[in-house]
């Protein structure tokens, strides 16, 4: 095997291992449905069965209405810890 294909093959090794690390810590966004939700913000949430965690650090946005349960919302989390939760035009949860 000579030099430049070896050095071909780490860095593309090293970019998938970058790649997979990047895809690991990414946030994730859905649409759904509030099931339950506790009296005061900060708790666990059930959102089309999904339960997230909203903190006392969750960006709260309440641009299309409150957001209780039977309403629509758009969430914003990382492992299940909300980073932002926004309520959502009702269309948005329709499947």
């Amino acid at each position: 095997m000579n030099h430049s294909s070896s050095l071909l093959k780490a860095f593309a090794a090293g970019a998938g291992l970058l790649l997979l690390s990047s895809t690991a810590f990414a946030s994730e966004e859905f649409y759904g449905r509030v099931e339950s939700r506790p009296v005061e913000n900060a708790g666990i949430w059930t959102i089309s069965g999904q339960q997230v965690e909203v903190t006392d650090k969750t960006k709260i946005e309440l641009d299309n209405g409150p957001l209780v349960v039977g309403s629509c919302a758009e969430v914003e989390h990382k492992k299940g810890v909300v980073k932002e939760i926004e309520s959502a035009k009702p269309k948005k949860c329709e499947k």
